[in-house]
């Protein structure tokens, strides 16, 4: 069968679309609300030091709950997990549209949460259990795309959303439902129930995650991710609005124009990594991350933005891809969810510690501190980048000699 008849095939298959729809609703919690942090701090009378919790809260439950979520879909099956998940991300995220003040906002945010925290990695372990070989990196691929796409039309979206009022960008969560409906009716159960014991199961998860390198890309993931949604996502947003006076629309095109700039970059991955290791190009991207926060409040006129919003859209191009897909190679099917989870859970660490560590810096020295620690962070990543290619050097050495 020729490459365009797989593909064909590939697109008259609903599994496919029940994916993508698993990955639109999973990157959704945040973007889609992130133009309107200024707008809803102002309704709901809450200071700038504070409006990151939207970001901590709901990505905290993520933190407890994914490795219990990727265990229960590895023992028994992904529907279990993966329809209640749908349901409670898309009514605990319309309920946020109708809080009444910050604290109860915060409350049904936590609910969001623990809707979400499976569904970043059911999406990556189904297309392993539906899908082998060209196949299933085809898929990848398509799934990369649509992911950057939404993240690139969610900020535009709620920004233009939070213009009729701060809660309406909260009502794109309804989309989990039919969601969730199509993967009840659907959704192909191609996976086979684990047999392992599960002491022996989870000896062989610590002794995967146990490695140099895993960890290595966790440290990555986990950094990359403080400076996301940290830096980038909240106080970067904080910035236009605060420094430049930008709309939350205005805000919100900005957000997604970077997004944009990422779909691209991450669509010429495959020829990247014929020129360039996947190490190599974390590397690139760490550096990138460092210059862009220390150039970021150097800056006095909106328009000279345009350099370090398409930079940062080449960095998360180039770095967030390589990590999965390395991560990817270390992920036997047998423990593939629990696996895949470890890291959802590092990358929720890094989402709720960000907004509230640069929090703290904003409180206690500045807005443009905050931009500086987070290119402390990026540093740090230089580092550990710099510490997977000598391991990476290492194993090379070990295997030939």
């Amino acid at each position: 069968m020729s490459t365009a008849e797989t593909q064909k095939g590939l697109f008259k298959d609903v599994n496919l679309y029940i994916i993508f729809g698993v990955t639109l609703t999973s990157v959704m919690g945040v973007s889609s609300i992130a133009p309107a942090f200024p707008s809803i701090a102002r309704s709901l009378d809450v200071t700038t030091d504070q409006i990151g919790l939207l970001i901590t809260f709901f990505t905290l439950p993520g933190i407890f709950f994914t490795p219990i979520f990727g265990i229960l879909a590895d023992r028994y099956n992904r529907k279990v997990i993966l329809i209640p998940s749908l349901f409670l991300f898309g009514i605990a995220g319309t309920a946020c549209a109708f809080a009444t003040s910050f604290d109860q906002l915060l409350l049904f945010r936590a609910f969001q949460g623990v809707g979400s925290a499976a569904l970043g990695v059911l999406n990556l372990t189904l297309i392993g259990d539906l899908y082998s070989g060209n196949q299933r990196a085809s898929v990848m691929g398509y799934n990369g795309s649509v992911l950057s796409i939404g993240t690139a039309m969610y900020p535009a979206i709620g920004g233009a959303l939070a213009i009729l009022g701060w809660n309406y960008p909260f009502f794109l969560t309804l989309i989990a439902i039919p969601v969730g409906l199509f993967a009840l009716f659907f959704l192909d159960q191609k996976i086979e129930k684990n047999g392992l014991g599960i002491n022996l199961y989870l000896k062989e998860i610590k002794s995967a995650l146990m490695s140099k390198m895993v960890l290595g890309l966790f440290i990555g993931m986990f950094l990359t991710f403080i400076i996301l949604y940290g830096g980038y996502i909240t106080f970067f947003t904080i910035l236009l609005d605060e420094k430049f006076e930008k709309s939350s629309l205005a805000i919100g095109i900005i957000l997604s124009g970077s997004s944009l700039v990422t779909a691209v970059t991450s669509a010429q991955l495959g020829r990247l990594t014929k020129r360039f290791s996947e190490k190599n190009l974390i590397s690139a991207a760490a550096i990138l991350y460092t210059v862009i926060f220390l150039m970021i409040p150097m800056v006095e006129n909106i328009w000279y933005f345009t350099l370090p919003i398409a930079l940062f859209g080449v960095a998360q191009g180039m770095n967030i891809p390589s990590i999965l897909n390395l991560l990817t190679g270390y992920a036997p099917k047998e423990y593939r969810a629990a696996f895949l989870s470890v890291n959802w859970m590092v990358m929720r660490i890094g989402q709720a510690l960000g907004p509230y560590v640069l929090g703290l810096v904003y409180l206690y020295l500045s807005l443009d501190g905050t931009f500086y620690v987070t290119a402390i962070a990026g540093a740090l990543f230089v580092v550990n980048s710099l510490t997977l290619i000598r391991t990476g050097k290492r194993k090379a050495d070990l295997t030939t000699s």
